[in-house]
């Protein structure tokens, strides 16, 4: 007997005309869907007049339901999976039983769409490397300790909040990444979406009492290069002269070495004083 096909299918993030043609053929050919939510699912097939059997799949049952998924694609069967919104595998449990049907030798096929850590970062317009984070821990210690993390990174951070949480996140955000521009969505693709963008720190406070409503994706900009104020050469130079008594490249090496700047910077800088007899 043949095995089936796992297929995964990503699903409309809030708009109902988000899908693919393929995803709409696999879901209506499939033998079974298997759903996070069956009844949020369901106004999708309803919507497009699909009339496939559903299953439930989802965290809570993923341990016992996933093995007897396995078994049904062993006996032929060809099974779709969905999230309530997106892509299966992120911050969802559809990779454990893409996990399951790899080991047990059954054919995977992705059928890629829509995406919100995807959709928020061509929204945000930053450039560089990308880290997907999904939801952060929920227990402060941890949750501090891979901000701390993150705040060593040199990419693109996607991340996802819920609206509670999202006041203290943000300010958290600011306090670890302060050198950072953040990109808020809320309501992807949806009648009431609403973006926030600019430094960390600015959107927290705009956000801090606002009474936020829907799912978040947070896009984090690399790190910004953050200006070096500017050294008072001719400050330092003046001062140590009276202090340490030294004059010519002595003086100019030792405010060298205590600002840790080019030693030929400082001697220019000498120089210019001593041109204008406020040095000997």
């Amino acid at each position: 007997m043949a095995v089936g096909t796992l297929y995964i299918v990503a699903t409309p993030i809030g708009n109902l005309e988000d899908i693919t043609l393929r995803a709409l053929r696999v879901l209506k050919e499939a033998d079974l869907i298997a759903a996070e939510d069956t009844r949020h699912t369901r106004k999708l097939l309803t919507h497009y007049g699909i009339r496939t059997p559903l299953i439930s799949y989802h965290a809570h049952n993923q341990t016992s339901r996933g093995p007897e998924l396995v078994r049904r694609l062993m006996t032929g069967e060809n099974i779709a999976i969905v999230t309530d919104a997106g892509t299966p595998g992120f911050s969802d449990p559809g990779a454990d039983l893409v996990a399951r049907a790899w080991e047990a030798g059954v054919r995977v096929e992705a059928v890629p769409g829509p995406a919100a850590g995807v959709a928020a970062l061509s929204l945000s317009g930053f450039k560089g490397d990308i880290l997907f984070v999904g939801f952060l821990p929920r227990g402060e210690g941890r949750r501090l300790k891979m901000l701390q993390a993150l705040a060593a990174e040199n990419r693109v951070i996607i991340m996802y909040e819920a609206p509670g949480r999202l006041a203290r996140t943000l300010t958290e955000v600011a306090g670890a990444m302060p050198h950072r521009e953040v990109l808020v969505v809320r309501e992807l693709t949806k009648k009431f979406e609403e973006t926030w963008r600019g430094p960390v720190a600015e959107i927290a406070r705009e956000l801090q009492d606002r009474e936020i409503k829907g799912e978040c994706a947070l896009v984090l900009s690399c790190p910004q290069e953050v200006a070096a104020a500017p050294v008072d050469l001719e400050g330092h130079l003046l001062a140590a002269a009276r202090e340490h008594d030294l004059t010519g490249r002595r003086l100019a090496d030792r405010v060298a070495a205590d600002l840790g700047a080019p030693r030929r910077q400082v001697y220019q800088a000498y120089l210019a004083l001593k041109g204008q007899g406020r040095l000997e």
